[in-house]
């Protein structure tokens, strides 16, 4: 901020500057520079614009970083939730164009034909994301209270997520 804004003077400096006998001084001293353009077929805006992306200098891949607990249970999160929507919503789709085929005897009779290794990894598939969503749900939720926040709790948080994934997942898979 200049002196004279400061002072209250502002608006009647620039007023004085800037009119009468002072103004032609200032054109003379200030040299008008002349901005040529010229008309551009739409294709070339695409060009012009690869061309710049080209200049750009390009942003780190997160790969470049120490992998942490708190955005990996981020993204395995995201995923484990993907995952378990995209089985709901299958599995309801194809309830409704084949409910003779899905309901709960065939279900019941299908799983019931499979070998045990197949029954326990079907139940791990489904019981390990499960888990780790809901508890990592439980784990966002106490930071929507204020919970946790700070790196320690963030991380006492993450172990004690994992923790409890193991624990439930074993428990869901020996029912």
């Amino acid at each position: 901020m200049s002196m004279s804004a400061r002072v209250g003077l502002g608006s009647a400096v620039r007023r004085v500057a800037f009119t009468g006998r002072n103004q032609i001084a200032f054109r003379t001293v200030i040299p008008k520079r002349g901005v040529q353009t010229q008309s551009l077929p739409p294709s070339a805006s695409q060009e012009i614009l690869n061309a710049q992306r080209l200049k750009r200098p390009s942003s780190p891949h997160f790969t470049i970083y120490q992998p942490q607990l708190t955005w990996i249970s981020s993204i395995v999160n995201r995923a484990t939730g993907g995952a378990l929507s995209a089985l709901l919503y299958g599995f309801s789709l194809a309830y409704l164009v084949a409910p003779g085929t899905f309901d709960s005897v065939h279900i019941i009779e299908f799983v019931a034909g499979l070998p045990d290794y197949l029954k326990f990894t079907g139940k791990v598939l489904l019981a390990a994301p499960f888990s780790f969503h809901f508890w990592n749900g439980l784990r966002h939720l106490s930071w929507d209270m204020g919970k946790f926040l700070s790196l320690k709790g963030a991380y006492r948080a993450g172990y004690a997520v994992l923790g409890a994934t193991a624990v439930s997942t074993v428990a869901l898979v020996l029912m």
